[in-house]
């Protein structure tokens, strides 16, 4: 059952929505679906496939929020095969289900599913902030079905004093969630908010003061707010391993991470891996990031610089929702995605 903050929240994205502040994305098809998530395919059959991770805690469209800075557009125009992994918000009496469904078993199956419908050929798997996290674990977990992996803004290592906002995160977040709860939206969004007000309060509004003299930069700022509204619920059990073995026991960077019956770690990637990291983010900062790659074992490991943007929000969003980030990092991800080939 919907509650009465996440109501309020969503009636305050509808009214964005309403204003002309809404998403305008391309067109795809669902072609395969399972509990909590379905699988999105945008075109571009014959291309290089590409498997967009979404993050699991809001809706997907920051991807493709208008046609200037969407993403997806960019692939397609770029001529990759597009599809992306949505999640659906899970519904009382759904199994409760963790790490190993979100982070193996879904990606698998949409891995299979996009290798059968193009002859084989291994799907290049991109994710950002915790979508790019699981693609990272799916991608230790399975390194043989990917063609690539690229990681934007996704945070890999945890341990103490690499990141202000994963600090707070292990002082304020309670011990234990019950695995058969359903964790509202909102509530994640609020407790980022008293985490760190800095970052997730006084940097938004502090963006839109700097981008108030550039029309573009308050309406791209505005779309961001309808989209930070537009919140989906959680697996409790998903919650609390995130909590517990990500932020508080750092176990992937550590190698101790168990899914599927496999101790994981950064060794396990063997597949060309690229990350972009936004230096003016202080939610995924590099530290959160560099660590992570150093203990890779793939010989194919690429890091790019984005210094961020004005009108995005959160700094943490700006690859995805930016226009220096379409203009000047996307030709980079897509001409490493080519050299795969």
């Amino acid at each position: 059952m919907e509650s009465a903050l996440d109501w309020w929240r969503r009636i305050q994205g509808d009214v964005l929505a309403v204003a002309g502040f809404g998403p305008i994305e391309c067109a795809y098809r669902v072609v395969a679906s399972g509990t909590h998530w379905r699988l999105r395919d945008y075109g571009g059959e014959g291309g290089c496939p590409l498997l967009v991770v979404a993050a699991p805690i809001k809706h997907p469209y920051l991807w493709d929020l208008t046609p200037a800075v969407s993403a997806i557009r960019a692939c397609l125009d770029h001529g990759l095969h597009v599809c992306l992994l949505e999640w659906i918000a899970p519904q009382e009496g759904t199994p409760p289900l963790g790490l190993d469904h979100y982070a193996h078993e879904a990606i698998g199956s949409c891995v299979d599913r996009i290798a059968g419908a193009d002859g084989g050929r291994k799907p290049v798997l991109i994710g950002h902030s915790l979508g790019g996290t699981f693609a990272a674990i799916h991608a230790a977990a399975e390194p043989s079905s990917l063609g690539g992996l690229a990681l934007l803004g996704a945070p890999l290592c945890f341990a103490r004093e690499t990141s202000r906002f994963g600090d707070a995160v292990v002082a304020l977040a309670p011990a234990h969630l019950s695995h058969a709860s359903i964790v509202p939206g909102y509530v994640l969004s609020e407790f980022c908010a008293i985490a760190t007000p800095d970052i997730f309060v006084w940097a938004r509004w502090a963006d839109l003061a700097r981008g108030l003299h550039d029309p573009y930069a308050v309406e791209m700022h505005m779309r961001v707010e309808r989209w930070a509204l537009d919140e989906l619920p959680l697996s409790g059990r998903l919650v609390e391993e995130v909590l517990q073995r990500l932020y508080r026991e750092d176990r992937f960077c550590r190698g101790c991470l168990e899914i599927a019956g496999r101790t994981l770690g950064p060794k396990d990637i063997i597949v060309p891996t690229l990350a972009v990291v936004t230096t003016s983010d202080d939610v995924v900062p590099r530290e959160s990031v560099e660590p992570f790659l150093a203990a890779l074992s793939s010989r194919k490991v690429a890091l790019v610089e984005y210094p961020g943007e004005p009108g995005v929000g959160l700094q943490h969003l700006g690859i995805l929702a930016g226009r220096q980030a379409r203009a000047t990092i996307w030709p980079r991800i897509l001409a490493w995605i080519d050299a795969l080939e």
